[in-house]
């Protein structure tokens, strides 16, 4: 295949930060071309098939049947899902590239991944960065959610916290890197030792997403595309919800039973199994933030930022 362009900019992370939702407004700006596959992960060495624990591995080989039509070349796809560990695999996610000024990825499990920085300077040295952060104690609880919502778990946001700590962390799988993920300290620093600060950018999910059009408006400018384009915001994508019966949720995803039946059932019936996520309990807030306490301070000296509500109890 001919070499496409490659991507000149990068969403770093972090999770559960708007990164999907993210993606899909840069993805209508007719300057920008973005991967059809959001988080192909193949800057992160540690992120392949072969490390994850076998649940994970089952929920991510069924986004393969959506594979064929994103990449839409006529060629096979490969039973994993989203992640690409091969280069040439890589490439086939920008062969559609066009006259777009910026090109760019999603993949936000980079700002964690010790690796991921040190692969993207050397293939793409120039790439611009974007990262979002987040209160890492309500990024790990919006994680805890999605991973409910999705039938990873049944287990209470407290017991899951309690397994984390525990766990031995191999293989990877929803206790590892739960917790790490949200120590963004040296995960920011990689990446500011690398790329020129003028080539980074860090937006804040508490504020900048408040006023998602500012935010986009300054982005457009940074990666160098027309910033007067609006694109329609109006949908936010995985907001916030949780199932109201998780063990029978968690049984219906684990038998796969609920992948026949879901078909069939209405739209408004599927939205009734679930509700909007409640708020964290305070006991559980007390110890991320103990968790994350020294972190938040030498990432606050670092960026020279006022991070002390990410310590309220």
């Amino acid at each position: 295949m001919n070499s496409p362009r490659l991507p000149n900019f990068l969403i770093v992370g972090t999770g559960k930060a708007g990164t999907t939702s993210l993606h899909s407004y840069l993805q209508q700006h007719p300057q920008i071309y973005m991967s059809p596959v959001k988080e192909p992960t193949y800057f992160a060495s540690e992120i392949r098939a072969d490390y994850l624990e076998q649940a994970l591995q089952r929920h991510l080989a069924k986004q393969t049947r959506y594979l064929a039509r994103r990449l839409n070349d006529g060629l096979p796809v490969k039973p994993m899902g989203w992640l690409t560990s091969e280069w040439n695999d890589y490439l086939r996610l920008f062969q559609h590239v066009g006259d777009e000024v910026a090109v760019g990825e999603a993949s936000p499990i980079y700002l964690w991944s010790p690796t991921a920085a040190a692969n993207i300077h050397e293939r793409i040295p120039d790439a611009r960065i974007v990262m979002v952060l987040r209160d890492p104690a309500e990024r790990a609880y919006s994680q805890y959610l999605h991973q409910l919502t999705v039938g990873l778990t049944k287990a209470t946001f407290h017991e899951h916290l309690d397994e984390c700590v525990r766990d031995d962390h191999h293989p990877m799988g929803i206790h590892h890197p739960f917790l790490e993920v949200g120590l963004y300290y040296r995960q920011v620093e990689r990446y500011l030792n690398l790329f020129p600060r003028d080539h980074v950018r860090i937006y804040w999910y508490e504020e900048d997403w408040k006023q998602p059009a500012t935010m986009l408006r300054d982005l457009f400018g940074f990666l160098g595309v027309d910033p007067s384009f609006h694109p329609d915001t109006s949908r936010r994508e995985h907001a916030r919800r949780a199932p109201r019966w998780a063990g029978m949720h968690y049984l219906l995803k684990q038998s796969r039973v609920w992948e026949s039946m879901a078909p069939m059932v209405p739209q408004s019936v599927r939205g009734l199994a679930f509700q909007k996520g409640r708020k964290m309990e305070s006991q559980d807030r007390r110890f991320l933030v103990d968790y994350y306490a020294e972190d938040v301070r030498r990432l606050s000296e670092l960026l020279h930022r006022d991070l002390s509500a990410w310590l309220q109890t």
